[in-house]
């Protein structure tokens, strides 16, 4: 005969295996906003952004360009708050002009030449302001979109594990951490920064692999040429891809420039860009699939994203086999 017992006695393990999850969850945040409770700001427009982004696939029309407006503002908000708080004001701006102002120069001179990425067009009147026929919207979203990879590339050359833990113990602060900076900004050109900015580009067009098919479908920006790109997504040239990798790359070498010239970051709580990298990544590949009918996408970016995504979970699984 069958214990009647062992059924509800499984039911109340699980229970109370979920009750002590989530209260060493929230114990693990409360620590975390301790430490330095500006994490909080770029925290809550992080989960800003995550609302207006399931949002997305559930509107049209107008709704849907509002919504796509919000998301970029968003996102680039939580990118530059979370520069702000950790790098300084000095560094989100600086990574701002980089961004943003080179993006914004490859937009208006690929729409008027063709050159990086192809020729294109944007839609008009859409996704607000345009300054020489580039929605300002765009530039944002070079920001909002580049700056979680630009944090995960740091982390995959650095050997940093991404538990909280491993975090914490791998980056000092104060005359340590400034002495360690100084040292690793001595050769600039070093493996490591060469490193970066190689998985820096390949994640931006890891990205783009999702951000293009999204739009184009859309129909916020369209191509000349429609029968040229990778299976599945022929409608966007092989060239969009290069020109990607081109300018990220330049972006790159700015950007370590900058980490040259600037102190290093005073806070080394990585947590919000590297959930929303996350969320992209993952977000992204089932939006595309089963939300947005658009299953090529979310096979091509999800391998793009996953350049960087799969050794940043390998990196988390062997952080929390270390301690």
């Amino acid at each position: 005969m069958k214990d009647s017992s062992a059924s509800p006695n499984r039911v109340g393990s699980s229970a109370a295996s979920a009750t002590g999850a989530a209260r060493r969850s929230v114990a693990a945040i409360r620590g975390w906003l301790r430490a330095d409770p500006r994490r909080a700001i770029p925290a809550l427009t992080a989960l800003a952004l995550v609302f207006a982004q399931i949002t997305y696939p559930l509107s049209a029309g107008v709704a849907r360009d509002r919504i796509t407006v919000a998301v970029v503002v968003l996102s680039a908000a939580t990118a530059l708050l979370h520069a702000a708080t950790t790098r300084g004001s000095g560094w989100a701006i600086g990574f701002f002009v980089v961004v943003s102002g080179l993006g914004l120069t490859a937009e208006i001179v690929g729409t008027a030449t063709g050159f990086p990425f192809g020729s294109y067009a944007y839609a008009v009147d859409r996704l607000g302001p345009a300054f020489a026929d580039v929605p300002l919207a765009v530039p944002l979203a070079w920001t909002g979109g580049l700056y979680p990879i630009w944090i995960v590339a740091g982390m995959l050359v650095s050997g940093t594990h991404v538990s909280s833990g491993a975090i914490t113990r791998s980056t000092g602060r104060g005359s340590t951490d400034a002495r360690a900076h100084s040292s690793s900004n001595a050769r600039l050109l070093s493996g490591s920064k060469v490193g970066r900015v190689g998985l820096f580009a390949l994640g931006a067009v890891g990205w783009d692999l999702f951000l293009d098919p999204q739009m184009v479908a859309d129909g916020q920006w369209t191509w000349s040429i429609t029968d040229a790109g990778l299976p599945g997504i022929p409608e966007i040239p092989y060239t969009n891809y290069l020109g990607w990798a081109l300018v990220a790359v330049v972006m790159g070498v700015l950007l370590t420039l900058l980490d040259h010239v600037l102190p290093p970051p005073r806070d080394p709580s990585v947590a919000v860009p590297v959930a929303v990298f996350g969320w992209t990544w993952v977000g992204s590949a089932l939006a595309h699939a089963a939300f947005l009918g658009l299953p090529a996408s979310a096979i091509w970016g999800f391998i793009g994203l996953g350049v960087l995504g799969i050794p940043l979970c390998l990196r988390r699984w062997a952080g929390r086999r270390a301690f």
